[in-house]
């Protein structure tokens, strides 16, 4: 990996068409994309608030295509790089609103990526209908994909629970728009990208699905939330922009981003991070003693810990996976999460002894 790293223009906003660079780049050498495409909107004349004020939406030339067929062209070729540049453990985010999304998620399952989830980002500040035909346009999804059905992809499930106050955080996001400072604006006091994300939303696509030092590629980077954020939580970045203006305005706003330093950097680990000690390794060490006797949660079954690591019920003897799938006349059993062992008079499975090991955050 050492080798693909020299190769690959880390931390950099690179100008130009993304499927000409990313045909540039070696093949399985990021971690996770995150892509913010032209949303083919096919918007026809002015848009008008009822005060007859001219609505600054999305009328720009990179939003534009001839047809359905040369947006599903364009859409199949950036996301063929996007699978090539992928690691097999990689993952991929990509979001649109009801103009594109649907379309881009099929191609994506036609070429191999495999869907995890579909995220709704529901705007807590929508633009009104202001033709008042359609509801109100509150929300965008995000579709979050592995590179293949069988990846061993990442997803930091304890960050995302503490990030939602200890609980399960669901595939409904609730942020803001991106307004205020946060809000990138041109000489004239104007928006300068008329979809710019907010922060909020990337800091948590990253928070879910990437670690520190790993390589996130943005194809479509605008004014450089994407790089932006990389940057704060300690990410490598590459991002791609035709869009000169927009290049100017992101290494701008780089340049004022300080990256996150210490222990405020760290993550809870996941159970993929928790090192994959064998029951028989916290035997030899002493975490667990020979003659520990283990039950199932509700007591029913017992065992005795040997000293080899092996456990023993009745007649019975082999590894905590072996005999309590025996006890329980079960084709397979989780012995990490099936055996417990008595800790200050209550039940505790041994599967704790793992995240005690694992190193401080």
């Amino acid at each position: 990996m050492l080798d693909v790293y020299r190769e690959l223009p880390l931390d950099q906003i690179m100008r130009g068409d993304c499927i000409e660079l990313m045909r540039m780049l070696p093949p399985a050498s990021v971690h996770c994309v995150f892509a913010d495409p032209p949303y083919n909107l096919q918007l026809r004349g002015e848009l008008r608030r009822p005060d007859d004020s001219l609505v600054d939406g999305v009328d720009d030339d990179w939003d534009r295509f001839t047809d359905f067929a040369a947006y599903d062209a364009f859409t199949r070729a950036w996301l063929t790089e996007c699978r090539r540049l992928l690691r097999k453990d990689g993952t991929l985010w990509v979001i649109g609103a009801y103009h594109n999304i649907f379309r881009i998620g099929t191609i994506l399952q036609d070429l191999g990526f495999w869907v995890l989830n579909d995220v709704i980002w529901r705007k807590a500040n929508p633009m009104p209908n202001f033709r008042g035909r359609r509801f109100t346009n509150a929300h965008e999804t995000l579709i979050w994909a592995a590179r293949g059905q069988d990846a061993r992809y990442r997803f930091n499930y304890q960050a995302m629970k503490s990030l939602n106050d200890d609980i399960q955080m669901r595939s409904d996001w609730f942020i803001p728009l991106c307004t205020g400072e946060e809000r990138l604006k041109n000489v004239h006091g104007l928006k300068l990208h008329p979809t710019q994300k907010p922060e909020a939303l990337l800091h948590r696509v990253m928070l879910s699905s990437t670690i520190q030092g790993d390589i996130i590629l943005d194809p479509f980077a605008g004014t450089g939330t994407t790089a932006a954020v990389a940057k704060r939580l300690g990410r490598h970045f590459i991002s791609m922009e035709r869009h000169p203006a927009y290049v100017e305005a992101a290494l701008a706003r780089l340049r004022d981003i300080r990256p996150v330093a210490g222990t405020a950097m760290s993550m809870i680990p996941t159970k993929r991070d928790i090192p994959r000690m064998p029951f028989g390794g916290f035997v030899e060490r002493g975490v667990i003693a020979p003659g520990t006797r283990l039950f199932d949660r509700h007591r029913r079954v017992s065992a005795v810990v040997a000293a080899d690591g092996s456990v023993v019920a009745g007649e019975q003897r082999g590894s905590i996976h072996k005999i309590g799938a025996a006890l329980q006349n079960a084709p397979s059993c989780n012995g990490w999460t099936f055996w417990h062992f008595e800790r200050d008079g209550a039940l505790v499975p041994l599967d704790i002894l793992r995240t005690e090991a694992a190193p401080a955050p």
